[in-house]
């Protein structure tokens, strides 16, 4: 898994969400920004004072589309 950030984000689904996984596990299925940033408070990614900041290429790789990109 070296050479990837630990979040990786896949492309949409064809019946709507983005697949998540958190250092190579699956933790859900991500329906827009929110629930990313969800999947990674609960693994324990600290939050800076403005929110976690999900456009960090070092933590999440975004596949298929970038953070704004849902279906």
């Amino acid at each position: 898994m070296s050479g990837h950030p630990p979040v990786i984000v896949y492309p949409p689904s064809s019946t709507g969400g983005r697949r998540v996984t958190v250092r190579g596990r699956i933790v859900g299925t991500a329906h827009g920004r929110g629930d990313v940033a969800a999947f990674l408070r609960q693994a324990g990614f600290a939050e800076g004072a403005e929110g976690i900041d999900l456009d960090r290429p070092e933590l999440i790789e975004w596949r298929g589309g970038d953070l704004e990109t849902w279906r």
